[in-house]
């Protein structure tokens, strides 16, 4: 557009236009939107700079060319009653009539005609045709346009296609006007009424108001500008739409749809792009409910787990609580002075003792503290296989939607992260080995508790070793009761030595019992702590992912609402020009 013939308040809105469409281009950029869409707001701005475009749309055989040929007073395109139009066709201002290929898609043609120094017009492939690169071309072409001819035949008027296209146009924000041609095959004025009110109506219900209508026939109109024949010029009605053309669309009208042009196109991206990026966004927000529904999850586990193991730790105790129990009655009934001669038997003691006392009490520690094991075990087990079901439950939830098909790496980054965290979660159920786990965390314990002890235990069980640490004094407190210090200290050895040795054992019995606690609850909080963690560190890359791009969807989104009322408002600004 040359400055220099616009008015200043023309000047100044197309220096607003232009600082707003370079803010939606970055915009999109940024969000990676497609290059289609990129490419087609691009070539819309550059529209900004070239003559006034008008671009002719249609089913093959409408007569698009013909219509052309009649506005220009001459046959400069061809037309046929088979497709004769398969490229994109400017026709263009030039000194002399020249025909060129500018490209694979676009052909060229020149003329030295008045109208055509302030307009460009383009005639294009069918809506409807039969190839389908063809139609795609017409496609593409259309956002490029400052107002659409769209030509209908009257032999069959508004078709599927057509009304299809219609509505592509529609959102693409253009200025339309609506031709019957070929109105010359009806006969009866009142048949040409009756198409036009049925084409008004369609149009009406579709664009949500009624365009300009022209009925038509653009091969009378030929002839008639050929023969100098005014009465044929007059019933080929074609006076009107050149009429409108040529002198509605003045200087002023052309510079405001010339403004108006970007801003449709603009605005149907933006628009489009913020609905992509709110659904985008509301599948995050579920997204995030399924993160948090995990991290809640994982919260309750930990808290269930830390209460059932206190109970758990209750059954591993009071088997000591009962061994502590059953040796202060055995001292009781054994030091006696009843029984001194059996006091002076070390070895008798020793295995009435290990016979009442200590009992089962090995195999009953090592039995509870491996239900523990196996408990803790198969509780992460089940935490995992959680996991897999909630993924699971969220990617069947998406399987058939992909959100927002324009472009860029969200749908499949989401999928491939959201398929990981699946992935690695049946991994680890499928290499979990329960076995092998409850063996090393058994060890473990094991290990924790022959920490105190001053002897060789690597052949002991569990329970043994807690039975060795808890009864290690059992033979200084029976060595005690020898013949000799009986004889020296008579009758007052035999209670204090029962005193001495319900003390020791209790003393014993106690460290152990805390040894114990403390090794199996501190070996609990490592599992359970390393357990949690290994989930949260299996869900952390799509967790990272949701979340940066939940605020990077929400900036984007906040910026495309502010693009879209400024360029609501320039448009309301430009319609009043």
């Amino acid at each position: 557009m040359v400055r220099a013939i616009l008015t200043s308040q023309q000047d100044a809105l197309l220096s607003e236009e232009r600082r707003c469409l370079n803010e939606l281009q970055v915009a999109l950029a940024r969000f990676d939107a497609a290059m289609e869409d990129q490419a087609t707001l691009e070539r819309s701005i550059r529209q900004l700079d070239e003559l006034f475009l008008l671009v002719v749309v249609g089913e093959f055989n409408a007569g698009k060319s013909a219509l052309i040929n009649a506005l220009l007073g001459q046959p400069l395109l061809h037309e046929g009653v088979t497709p004769t139009t398969t490229r994109i066709h400017l026709v263009k201002y030039g000194a002399s009539a020249e025909h060129s290929r500018l490209d694979t898609v676009t052909e060229m043609t020149t003329a030295p005609l008045d109208m055509l120094r302030e307009i460009n017009i383009v005639d294009t492939p069918g809506t409807n045709a039969i190839r389908r690169e063809h139609e795609a071309i017409t496609r593409e072409f259309v956002p490029r346009s400052d107002m659409v001819l769209f030509v209908t035949s009257a032999d069959r008027p508004f078709t599927e296609s057509e009304r299809a296209f219609l509505q592509r146009i529609r959102e693409w924000g253009k200025k339309v006007v609506l031709v019957v041609n070929k109105i010359d095959i009806l006969g009866r004025p009142e048949d040409v009424s009756k198409i036009v009110s049925f084409i008004a109506e369609n149009a009406r219900d579709m664009l949500g108001f009624t365009p300009e209508i022209f009925p038509i026939s653009a091969r009378l109109a030929q002839q008639a500008k050929r023969d100098g024949d005014g009465a044929l010029m007059q019933e080929s009605r074609f006076a009107l739409l050149e009429r409108y053309i040529v002198d509605t669309l003045d200087e002023r009208e052309r510079i405001r749809l010339k403004l108006l042009n970007p801003l449709g196109v603009a605005r149907y991206v933006a628009n489009r792009y913020s609905r992509v990026v709110q659904e985008r966004l509301e599948l995050l927000r579920d997204d995030l409910v399924t993160i948090q529904d995990i991290e809640t999850q994982l919260e309750m586990y930990q808290q269930d787990m830390q209460r059932d193991f206190r109970f758990r730790l209750a059954d591993v105790e009071n088997v000591l609580h009962e061994l502590e129990s059953r040796g202060i009655e055995f001292f009781e009934e054994t030091v006696r002075l009843a029984r001194v001669f059996d006091l002076l038997n070390r070895e008798k003691i020793k295995a009435d003792f290990a016979r009442v006392v200590i009992a089962d009490a090995p195999q009953r520690v090592e039995q509870r503290v491996n239900q523990v094991i196996d408990w803790l075990v198969a509780s992460e087990l089940r935490q995992w296989q959680a996991v897999v079901e909630r993924i699971g439950r969220r990617q069947a939830e998406y399987a058939d939607r992909m959100v927002g098909q324009v472009g860029g790496a969200f749908d499949y980054d989401r999928a491939r992260l959201l398929d990981g965290v699946g992935r690695a979660a049946q991994n680890a159920i499928e290499q979990y080995d329960h076995e092998r786990e409850a063996h090393r965390l058994a060890e473990s314990v094991r290990m924790a508790v022959a920490g105190t002890a001053l002897v060789e235990v690597s052949a002991l069980g569990l329970g043994a070793l807690v039975m060795l640490l808890a009864t290690t004094t059992l033979a200084d407190v029976t060595g005690l009761l020898t013949a000799g210090l009986v004889a020296a200290l008579g009758l007052f050895v035999i209670p204090a030595r029962r005193r001495e040795a319900k003390a020791e054992l209790r003393r014993k019995i106690g460290e152990v019992r805390h040894q114990l606690m403390s090794a199996l609850t501190r070996q609990f909080d490592l599992e359970l702590e390393h357990s949690v963690r290994r989930i949260q560190e299996a869900i952390a890359p799509y967790t990272r992912f949701v979340r940066a791009e939940q605020a990077r969807l929400s900036e984007t989104h906040t910026q495309l609402l502010g693009i879209g009322q400024q360029l609501e408002r320039l448009q309301t600004l430009i319609e009043m020009l």
